[in-house]
């Protein structure tokens, strides 16, 4: 079983326990599951920290932990490719028409300078930055 923190289209987060990946996969892409606070079907997976186990005496080495979050890391990339529009240098500019509703609101993602995410932030736009591993 793996747990999953969900965000829905209204960014409104909660947990969900899946037989693994594939399972959630499948559900989400037949719209079996809704957000409890509103109902929406539109669910993707939100940033998680790992956990590492040590309750069990299952703890991970450096390298163990290491590989375990080059995983998560390359898990979260394919999710964000899958579920959002990739926009390249015009993220700032995407971002802003979304947020000021002069388009219809997406998931995006793509290219900003650290000085235009401070910008976007500064005028109350959520960004996030993410390490984007290499999939070899």
């Amino acid at each position: 079983m793996i747990l999953f923190e969900l965000r829905c289209a209204r960014d409104h987060h909660f947990e969900g326990w899946f037989k693994d990946g594939a399972a959630y996969d499948a559900q989400a892409a037949a719209g079996e599951i809704a957000c409890p606070v509103c109902g929406d079907t539109q669910v993707s997976k939100a940033i998680m920290a790992p956990r590492l186990n040590k309750a069990t005496g299952q703890s991970l080495d450096a390298q163990g932990a290491a590989q375990e979050m080059r995983r998560m890391l390359l898990e979260l990339r394919q999710t964000v490719e899958q579920t959002c529009d990739y926009v390249g240098d015009n993220f700032a500019d995407e971002a802003r028409k979304i947020h000021y509703g002069d388009v219809e609101e997406r998931p995006i993602y793509g290219e900003a300078s650290a000085e235009q995410a401070s910008e976007l932030e500064a005028e109350g736009i959520a960004v996030a930055r993410l390490p984007w591993l290499r999939e070899n």
